[in-house]
């Protein structure tokens, strides 16, 4: 189905540059979809060969920082306890 000449011209003013306009990119085109991009510093991406390497790092460290907390709790609750078992 063609179109006529007449369908294909639009009523843009003349002053209308829109040849500045940058495309929005969707999808898997499009990099990101916010500000999630994190820069190391060359001493640091040294260490990591890839962005699966920096990940499991970091898992790992969050792990580690849990696990901490974790203990550090039960061991304030023991202790805790133990106080209030030598008062009675």
């Amino acid at each position: 189905m063609k179109r006529d000449k007449s369908e294909m011209e639009d009523n843009l003013r003349t002053e209308y540059d829109l040849k500045s306009l940058r495309v929005r990119r969707l999808g898997s085109e499009r990099k990101s979809f916010g500000p999630t991009t994190v820069r190391l510093e060359p001493d640091v991406a040294e260490m990591f060969p890839s962005a699966d390497a920096v990940n499991e790092a970091l898992r790992f460290l969050i792990r580690v920082m849990r696990d901490n907390q974790a203990l550090a709790s039960t061991t304030q609750a023991k202790k805790s306890f133990e106080r209030t078992e030598e008062s009675s």
